[in-house]
């Protein structure tokens, strides 16, 4: 068998695509597989890194100005992407091509639905990227994450619910290990905020305003990411305001041991991204959520109100954010046992844990129909 699989810009798109190659591989011995995205990207460092064929085509994204000079550009930029793609293609011959979104999945799809390719489509977040709103009229199957996804796509017959594929190293991890990693006692309520891969600017705000007050607070432990572009600055800015970092909170520029923190958890606090959301609701944590306020057509607050709506989690929104509603919400999560338990409950429900089997059922019945007409 053979692959193409696109996809990329962020994290939220590129885990995606390196979850469902392991399951491919998991499933089929005998698969040879090329990575298609941008030069210079995430999505290159990380897909060789994984030991995979990466071929780099141009792209770009086209913004609201219709008539700029940074259109124009784009618009020549996916013209050539399309070409290199189409090129790729017909030398390779792939069974099918999977895209996760991205700017860079468009012209490989389009190149592809141009060949007659079996193409699939997987989309992370609630609200859909224009990437793939716009993938999805050339595609046999659409993947989704949240139900509230399969408005946005023309051809609802295309749609199928499979949820967000995980990291291995989340589905193998063990909560008494995780606990003993950060020196847990069995009565501390652990919290862990981060905002993304990049951080959050004013996640940090928030947490260095409540200082003051975490220090008093008894049996509570608390972990937080600044990011690695905002560690300097949150640092300087305590320092600079006479503020101490008490011994029960520790903050870190980015946390290598991700899964660990996760699982030992009691309470996960961090923007929306779909990735992020998966695994807490995998592992069934309660969760304060706060979307960034400028992500691609604001998906974020799409991926977090579904889990509110659920009552797995709470949304704050950045505008709302300081240092008194992140700690009443926190310490009301922390003093009602009842409430942690029927949010982590809920969050386990809004998992789909036969996440392999669906993608798995998606790319045969893909196959088995044969190619595109």
């Amino acid at each position: 068998m053979k692959i193409i699989i696109t996809g990329g810009g962020t994290g939220g798109h590129i885990i995606p695509a390196l979850a469902i190659l392991d399951i491919i591989k998991d499933k089929y011995k005998n698969v040879s597989i090329i990575y298609l995205g941008s030069k210079n990207s995430l999505e290159e460092e990380l897909a060789i890194k994984e030991g995979y064929i990466f071929k780099d085509v141009k792209t770009g994204y086209i913004d609201r100005k219709i008539l700029s000079m940074h259109n124009i550009k784009s618009i020549f930029n996916n013209i050539i992407g399309v070409l290199q793609s189409l090129n790729i293609i017909r030398k390779f011959l792939p069974d099918l091509i999977i895209g996760t979104g991205g700017y860079v999945s468009g012209p490989v799809v389009f190149a592809g639905k141009l060949l007659r390719k079996k193409i699939i489509i997987h989309e992370q977040n609630a609200y859909p990227g224009i990437t793939n709103k716009i993938s999805g009229r050339f595609s046999d199957k659409i993947m989704i994450s949240f139900n509230e996804a399969s408005k946005y796509f023309k051809d609802k017959s295309k749609i199928v619910f499979t949820g967000n594929p995980i990291r291995k190293e989340i589905i193998n991890i063990d909560y008494n290990e995780s606990r003993n990693y950060f020196n847990l006692k069995k009565d501390d309520f652990f919290v862990y905020s981060f905002g993304g891969s990049g951080g959050q600017r004013t996640i940090n705000e928030a947490i260095m305003n409540s200082l003051e007050i975490l220090k008093n607070k008894k049996n509570l432990r608390w972990l937080h990411v600044t990011g690695k572009n905002h560690y300097e600055t949150f640092i300087k800015n305590t320092e600079e305001n006479g503020i101490k970092i008490p011994r029960n909170v520790e903050i870190v520029e980015y946390m290598y041991e991700a899964p660990k923190a996760l699982m030992a958890s009691d309470l996960v606090i961090g923007s929306a991204g779909a990735i992020s959301i998966a695994e807490i609701v995998y592992l069934g944590k309660p969760s304060i959520l706060i979307p960034k306020k400028y992500t691609a057509e604001n998906h974020q607050f799409y991926n977090a109100k579904e889990i509110e709506d659920k009552g797995a989690g709470k949304v704050i929104l950045e505008d709302e954010l300081n240092s008194q509603t992140l700690l009443d919400n926190v310490f009301d999560i922390m003093d009602n046992e009842k409430r942690k338990l029927k949010m982590s409950e809920n969050s386990m429900k809004l998992f789909n844990y036969d996440f392999e089997y669906n993608i798995i059922r998606v790319i045969e019945d893909s196959l088995r129909s044969g190619t595109n007409e």
